[in-house]
């Protein structure tokens, strides 16, 4: 397995102090899927009536769990819910053998919690192409139903691990009708990230009460701002999956309300950019603002462009100013663009203007801010009112030696 030498510098001080979800509680163990002396399987277990939406990834090559979880959304609501998610292995390319270990878990999850056989969500990451030994987790079932407790959230954080450094959560608590609503999340992701729908396996829960069908459509229009706004290798996995619990456990209906989207779309953007975070050899955070372009739409192209180009992301990683790769991406991505009308800027430094370096210019001063950890590109298309923000990192020789024994 991938070797991780330290901690990302771009990771935050500490795991957040996340509060209990109303309505849901958390185990997990070691059950040895792929490593050793580390726990690699989590369970969460949510009260009847509890709302299930989620997004996934639009890969071709889709695993299993994927699947399965994407049959089931939007089904039966009205009994308890469970997810079980294991790392180390991603029932990926298995063909009917990745199938036959859904059902076998799924229904095994079944019989130990009363949750029905389709409220059973599993998720699998790590190693691709490899059957997963789904009778180390059905040994440990009875170990993880009987160690669910709502304060267990940072520990199902590091269970989903696989190349990640930090485990990643965020929480937000609104107030609604006199009564507070709470929102917490977990993730994983650190490479293979560029996402067609969410990123890797993110897990968020709620106490506010909202039906699945707004839910559901909550859930994607938040998708398209945070997690499906972030790269880190340009690759989509093939078991992207976002999951949104809604308890209802607070007994406050959340349905359409303005605060309560923004509190979950905060909860969303901070564990995106955790992700970006830890990128696997990051160590530069991107912000890729793009204005000026043809439309939304357009902007979001050019912005990917930028972030994706290996050439941009060494030269972030080189702390080297090359504007001129900038212009390169924006020129190669398809949308609408005119040379003589954009303008570029490193953070507040006004790097080129009117299709040529600024005279204001001095790159002195750009290399002096491109030493720093956090960086911003801004491009100005001159040709409308399109906008998007993208996050992304730098591509450092860390991430080969993290992907060149990934399997070894």
């Amino acid at each position: 397995m991938a070797k991780i030498a330290h901690v990302s510098p771009l990771a935050p001080a500490g795991f957040p102090d996340l509060p209990a979800i109303a309505g849901v509680r958390f185990a997990s163990v070691e059950a040895g899927v792929r490593y050793q002396g580390r726990t690699d399987v989590m369970l969460a277990v949510m009260d009847p009536g509890t709302s299930v939406a989620g997004v996934f990834t639009r890969s071709a090559t889709r695993s299993a769990p994927v699947l399965d979880c994407q049959d089931k959304i939007g089904g039966a609501s009205d009994g308890p819910a469970a997810i079980l998610v294991n790392s180390g292995n991603a029932n990926a390319f298995t063909g009917h053998y990745g199938q036959t270990s859904v059902a076998e878990v799924t229904r095994a999850v079944s019989e130990v919690t009363g949750v029905p056989v389709q409220r059973v969500f599993t998720s699998s990451t790590g190693v691709i192409g490899e059957p997963l030994p789904h009778e180390r987790i059905l040994a440990k079932l009875d170990t993880l139903n009987g160690a669910l407790r709502p304060d267990a959230l940072k520990e199902a954080a590091e269970a989903i691990m696989t190349t990640d450094t930090f485990p990643k959560g965020a929480s937000a608590q609104v107030e609604i009708g006199g009564k507070t609503v709470s929102v917490s999340g977990i993730a994983k992701g650190s490479g293979m990230i560029a996402p067609d729908m969410a990123t890797m396996l993110v897990y968020i829960f709620t106490d506010a009460r909202v039906e699945q069908g707004a839910l559901q459509q909550m859930l994607g229009e938040l998708t398209e701002r945070t997690f499906n706004c972030i790269t880190v290798d340009s690759d989509t996995s093939t078991s992207d999956t976002l999951l949104l619990c809604a308890t209802g456990a607070s007994g406050v209906d959340a349905t359409g309300n303005a605060d309560f989207a923004a509190a979950l779309e905060g909860v969303m953007l901070d564990l995106a950019q955790q992700v970006v975070k830890d990128g696997e050899g990051a160590t530069k955070f991107v912000e890729i603002r793009i204005t000026g372009a043809a439309s939304d739409a357009d902007a979001k192209v050019h912005g990917l462009a930028i972030a994706n180009s290996p050439l941009v992301k060494t030269a972030i990683a080189g702390e080297d100013p090359n504007w001129g790769r900038v212009v390169m991406a924006i020129g190669k991505s398809g949308a609408a663009a005119d040379r003589d009308k954009l303008s570029i800027s490193f953070g507040d430094i006004l790097v080129a203007e009117n299709g040529w370096v600024s005279p204001t210019y001095r790159e002195e001063d750009a290399a002096a801010y491109m030493k720093g950890q956090e960086l911003v590109i801004a491009v100005d298309l001159g040709l409308g009112a399109g906008k998007a923000t993208v996050w992304t990192c730098d591509l450092t020789h860390g991430y080969i030696e993290i992907n060149a024994d990934y399997r070894s």
